[in-house]
């Protein structure tokens, strides 16, 4: 029998891939003919690349720019990047310091192969996405689960990292805004944070995919302005529409470059080139118009759906400041949010996502809802789970 390598054995299953799995499944069947299934429970934009990013993607391949390109990505590209924090966060980033990667899960790899050690532990909040703790795990490392809750926005602060800072801990790993609440780390707490872990001798990954996708001034900071320490995650994926294209990139501290480019080198080569042609023109005017319209309706979609679902008691405790996603309680309804889930799906023909993936302490009492689709369909949405809670079990 063939013998798997023993770090598997901490790499839980993505429980996430399972409900969608059996939605899937179940938006197929006969059952929902008549009801199609609504699926909140996928963390993908329904909106898909501009125009512009399209036709520069088409340009790349008729003009066969198809070739391996520098491991760290088109420099054209990471000078586009570095101009959008000037232009949007009034920060300087060298281009220098930025790698553009396969996807954010291939920039949260690196980072975590480059600076974990066996044994080493890495401080995460709990609640946060599961595949961040897998990374650290795939490093041979040991992601340690902080519990949060609403007074902390669900996010890790300066005390709790002091508090649980032991002699193994390496580092931290936070991501601002969050998957699943949708809340972000106020700059101030940030940087509090930032300093304690300086002093401590170890580093501070900031997961900001999702940053692009702020609705509050006071959150929309990037942790980059707490020092050239500070590693973070960013990609083309959600505020930029791009996922299925894999694009990422990182920002890096200039001693780290090196590591990063290495291990890149061996790993991946370099991003899809195709990707990298056609991200260049997310950053054209017309296509940054178009994602800040597009933002402003995951706002509206929001303020849609916070209001109904405390409205039949799947309280919402910390309104998202970003992202799209929202993240009840639903304890009032149900003992288990995975059988609550599961109820829903069969009988409003509306997928949600149990908090099991997401934590280890309380779990069970949340579900995750993505309003990552139309407002036609979050309202319809809204009215099925109304019904059904009303109706009871």
């Amino acid at each position: 029998m063939l013998r798997t390598a023993a770090r598997l054995d901490h790499i839980e299953p993505f429980y996430v891939m399972e409900c969608a799995k059996a939605a899937a499944e179940l938006a197929r069947s006969p059952a929902c003919a008549d009801k199609p299934m609504i699926f909140l429970n996928i963390g993908e934009p329904d909106f898909t690349a501009p125009p512009p990013v399209r036709e520069a993607a088409e340009r790349a391949l008729r003009g066969g720019r198809t070739q391996y390109t520098e491991t760290t990505g088109l420099a054209p590209l990471r000078e586009r990047i570095s101009q959008w924090y000037a232009r949007r966060f009034g920060l300087h980033v060298a281009p220098e310091r930025i790698v553009v990667t396969a996807g954010a899960s291939a920039a949260l790899q690196l980072a975590c192969l480059a600076l974990v050690e066996r044994g080493d532990e890495v401080l995460m909040p709990d609640p946060s996405y599961p595949c961040n703790r897998h990374f650290v795990a795939a490093a041979d490392g040991v992601a340690v689960l902080l519990p949060t809750g609403p007074a902390q926005r669900f996010q890790l602060d300066a005390a709790g990292v002091e508090a649980a800072w032991g002699e193994r801990t390496r580092g931290v790993l936070l991501a601002s805004p969050s998957n699943p609440t949708g809340t972000s780390i106020d700059p101030a707490e940030m940087g509090r944070i930032v300093r304690a872990v300086r002093e401590r001798g170890g580093f501070t990954i900031v997961d900001e995919i999702y940053l692009g996708l702020s609705y509050d001034e006071r959150y929309g900071a990037s942790a980059l302005a707490h020092g050239e320490d500070v590693i973070s995650i960013n990609s083309f994926s959600k505020y930029f529409s791009m996922t299925g294209w894999r694009l990422g990139w990182m920002v890096v501290p200039p001693a780290l470059l090196p590591a990063v480019e290495k291990l890149a080198q061996n790993l991946f080569i370099c991003a899809s080139t195709v990707a990298q042609h056609a991200a260049l023109a997310c950053f054209e005017p017309e296509s940054i118009a178009e994602y800040e319209r597009r933002r402003a309706e995951f706002k509206a979609r929001r303020d849609l759906v916070v209001p109904a679902l405390n409205a039949m008691g799947l309280n919402v405790p910390v309104l998202p400041d970003g992202a799209f996603y929202a993240w009840a309680d639903c304890s009032a309804h149900a003992g288990s949010s995975w059988d609550f889930a599961f109820d829903l799906m069969r009988r409003a023909h509306v997928a949600l996502t149990p908090g099991r993936d997401f934590g280890r302490h309380g779990a069970e009492r949340w579900v995750r809802l993505s309003y990552a689709n139309s407002l036609a369909q979050l309202e319809e949405a809204m009215a099925r789970l109304q019904q059904a809670l009303a109706a009871g079990p």
